[in-house]
């Protein structure tokens, strides 16, 4: 691993010595503020930072730790570089194992952070140096580090093996098993005989120590490091039964028939290794979204060369590559349609299920599959870069992560084993001292032992979460971690921007209407040319039109946007404003002449910008322009969905109210915050927060991404900006609105899931330990019960495999078109090209 940071020396004197890299330096006063910024920490001796090489070294005494200097750094405005590792670990059999691993790892030098996932049987490391593997090993764990080569783990590869060889253990133990219960079984039927003890002992002796040898593998461990998970609860409490009958086979031999226990722990052991088998099977299908986007990675590429067409692994793709696909091939690389056109299947990256036409410019992504056409993709993103990959790499990270709710099971987790090894004890003696009978006492402390089970605790969480961020997955919403997927359960009011999101961001120039003595192809001449070179919606539509009637825009300079408000330009020897009623105020100018004009447009949803030239301090009026976009055809249904969840609806746009006010009222939003400049939407959603909601913010621009970051769950559009994704928990794969209430009831249901598996994880222990304790369960039936209730848990969380989004969007779709059509006609206004912000 690369390191920024040193571990800490410890000097002959017992000073500690840190080297940290620092990134951020750009001159000698960054230098003179991290020197104070590091001395000001407790137990600092003396801090030294050099600009050229970028580093800090700090002499401290015991008590500093690398937290504490990090956070000083940070807090100064730098940063010490970070990277993230993923371990697969072996041997994790229970949450105790989890704490146990998470408690070995924190305690390493130069690791920042780290979580362990039970389920995946992966820890997910932040390290600033040095390498957790070997301190991982020495506390009796084993694990490597997953390249990007190599993302196979042991972990999940033992789960694949589960399902093939681990069964025959089970297989086996079974067998050596049903002879010792056989006679429990013929009482039943009032069959009264009983199976020699010398044979009952060869027959339990390799269910206790060869079957059941991992239960001591790793049971020794955890006492070795002075902790305890669920194999040492097995361990001890088979080895006390087996014990127990051994001592009485010949202790009481010549004085009569002893009572063996041999089928209990032979029994406990084979039930616990199904269970164990079972739960391995189930976690395995917890997995399968991740399997399934890796599978659709090909693992070749045709690339066009100056010999020809030749296949090559797709490793050896480079950007600016051509690549040849085939009809019924999958698209290699993420790249842009050079020749032909075709349609292309993207299901299973975008959800959408009906194939999506492409041809010449039109961008497409690795992974999907080209129907019918051959197609020319030239390459612009391979490997880690591509959109695939990163969607991989979104899940994957949402699965590993612990959500809030976790933290309380961990710290139940944290004092299970302890807890449990002292109500055993505490039984043995109970029963012991007071009925005389040690016999009892021991069978009743072993039923303590087996029917504990830590493991379920562990599970409940990750389990559901991967179910769920894995389905949520395949319907084109990836969840980027755990946290965002439990907030949004409680989602009270979603916050909606306009255009892009509850639009198609697709403006056309519907209207121009110049002053006297100005053309309307003067007017579209002059604006074009402000708008030339921005990527702006409005821009574009401006500049199409003027393409189309043929319109040459001059030259302009001293360009400047002007935020939520417009542009401004010199453009023939003239200043030239294009923007909203609220920069033309600003100038001063007198829209008199069009304003009753520009309130019929507004009131029928169109947007208005408004050009003025400027001269001597005094601007005048050019012309008025009105701008249409359409509606999304879900996105009504996906309002009435929100309020049938209980979920209010507010939009907040930079146009002007009344244009805003014409989109809520064909949509059905509760609450409309217009005018609002960029700048200020992070501020209406923290107004919002402060009045006691739960706030989701829906948005797909650059001007979204503060308010997408201070919601309590950012949810961006992927058909807009990488800045909202990167701000957003959640991205929608595709620009459907009716994801967005899709979003909130699989976070719903699998919080619901969440609470569910914790409830039942819980009663088992809360039940099964005092009736054990009390002498009311057998160790067998304890067993048995210890075994089953991870698969519950496990098979419960898979019951999230079935969800599908409310409705789907093809049985819905034509609800809010039909809404536009009829609004369209009460105003006048064909299909109801409903108004776009300026201040996008």
């Amino acid at each position: 691993m690369d390191s920024s940071i040193h571990q800490p020396q410890t000097a002959d004197h017992g000073d500690k010595q840190f080297q940290l890299a620092i990134s951020g330096m750009s001159c000698a006063s960054c230098v003179a503020r991290l020197e104070k910024a590091l001395r000001a920490v407790p137990g600092v001796i003396a801090a030294s930072v050099n600009l050229a090489t970028e580093s800090a070294n700090v002499t401290s005494d015991a008590t500093t730790t690398l937290g504490s200097l990090q956070q000083a750094i940070e807090r100064a405005g730098y940063g010490v570089p970070n990277e993230e590792y993923t371990l697969a670990i072996s041997g994790l059999t229970c949450a105790s194992c989890v704490a146990h691993v998470e408690k070995a790892l924190a305690k390493t030098p130069g690791v920042s952070s780290v979580v362990v996932n039970l389920a995946t049987e992966q820890a997910r490391v932040r390290v600033v140096s040095g390498t957790p593997v070997e301190t991982l090993e020495a506390s009796g764990y084993e694990a490597h580090l997953v390249t990007e080569g190599n993302d196979t783990p042991e972990g999940q590869g033992a789960q694949r093996q589960a399902g093939l060889s681990d069964w025959r253990p089970v297989g086996l133990a079974a067998i050596l098993t049903l002879p010792l219960i056989a006679p429990m079984v013929g009482m039943l039927f009032g069959r009264q005989w009983a199976m020699p003890g010398w044979l009952q002992l060869a027959l339990a002796t390799p269910v206790q120590f060869w079957l059941g040898a991992r239960f001591y593998r790793a049971g020794w461990k955890a006492a070795k490091a002075l902790t305890g998970n669920m194999d040492l609860l097995v361990a001890l409490g088979t080895s006390a039964a087996y014990g127990l009958s051994v001592y009485q086979l010949f202790g009481a031999a010549g004085s009569g028939m002893a009572h063996l226990y041999f089928e209990a722990s032979a029994t406990v052991i084979t039930l616990v290794l199904l269970g164990k088998w079972l739960e391995s099977r189930a976690k395995r299908e917890t997995t399968e979204a991740i399997r399934a986007l890796k599978a659709l990675r090909p693992d070749r590429a045709r690339v066009r060369r100056a010999s020809g067409d030749i296949d090559v692994p797709l490793s050896s793709v480079r950007i600016g590559d051509i690549v040849i696909v085939r009809p019924g091939e999958r698209i290699p690389v993420d790249g842009m349609v050079r020749e032909k056109d075709s349609q292309v299947d993207e299901s299973l990256i975008t959800g959408e299920s009906l194939p999506v036409a492409k041809t010449l410019g039109d961008r497409v992504t690795g992974g999907s599959v080209n129907a019918d056409g051959l197609l020319v993709v030239e390459t612009f993103a391979v490997g880690a870069e591509a959109t695939l990959s990163r969607i991989i790499r979104m899940v994957e990270n949402a699965q590993a992560a612990k959500a809030p709710i976790q933290r309380l099971v961990d710290r139940v987790s944290a004092a299970f084993v302890p807890v449990v090894l002292l109500i055993a004890l505490a039984t043995l003696l109970a029963w012991g001292l007071y009925t005389g009978n040690w016999e009892l006492a021991l069978l009743n402390a072993v039923a303590v032992l087996v029917i504990a089970c830590p493991c379920a605790l562990g599970l409940a969480t990750p389990t559901a979460i991967m179910a769920g961020t894995g389905v949520a997955a395949r319907y084109g919403i990836l969840i980027k971690d755990a946290e965002a997927l439990e907030i949004a359960h409680s989602v009270t009011t979603l916050a909606f921007d306009k255009t892009g999101t509850l639009t198609e961001g697709q403006p056309s120039l519907v209207a121009l209407e110049p002053t006297s003595g100005t053309s309307e192809r003067e007017l579209l001449r002059l604006a074009a040319a402000v708008q030339l070179g921005s990527e702006h919606a409005l821009a574009r539509a401006v500049t199409a039109r003027a393409a189309a009637q043929f319109i040459i825009a001059p030259a302009s300079s001293e360009v400047k946007a002007l935020p939520g408000r417009g542009m401004q330009a010199l453009v023939e020897g003239r200043r030239l404003y294009l923007g909203s009623g609220r920069l033309m105020q600003e100038l001063g100018a007198d829209l008199s002449v069009f304003r009753a004009r520009a309130e019929t447009f507004q009131r029928t949803g169109h947007t208005v910008s408004w050009l003025a030239s400027e001269a001597g301090g005094r601007a005048e009026l050019i012309g008025l322009l009105a701008f249409g976009d359409r509606v999304k055809p879900s996105a009504g249904a996906a309002i009435a969905r929100l309020r049938a969840h209980g979920v209010g609806t507010v939009m907040l746009t930079g146009d002007n109210r009344a244009s805003a006010e014409a989109v809520a009222r064909v949509l059905g939003i509760d609450d409309v915050r217009a005018e609002v400049l960029p700048a200020d939407k992070a501020q209406a959603v923290n107004d919002l927060r402060r009045g006691g909601a739960v706030v989701a913010m829906v948005g797909d621009g650059i001007n979204d991404a503060p308010a997408l970051a201070v919601a309590h769950v950012g949810i961006a559009m992927s058909t807009g900006t990488d800045v909202a994704m990167h701000a957003a928990g959640i991205t929608l794969m595709r620009g459907d609105p009716l994801l967005v209430p899709a979003a909130i009831d699989i976070s719903r249901r699998t919080y619901s899931k969440i609470r569910q598996n914790l409830f039942w994880a819980l009663i088992y222990n809360v039940v099964g330990i005092p009736l054990a304790a009390a002498g009311l369960l057998n160790p067998v039936v304890a067993g048995a019960a210890m075994a089953f209730s991870s698969v519950s848990v496990v098979s419960n969380a898979l019951l999230l495999r079935r969800w599908r989004p409310p409705g789907g969007s093809a049985s819905v779709a034509s609800a809010p078109a039909a809404t536009a059509e009829s609004t369209a006609s009460t105003t006048g206004v064909v299909a109801c090209p409903l108004s776009v912000s300026t201040a996008k």
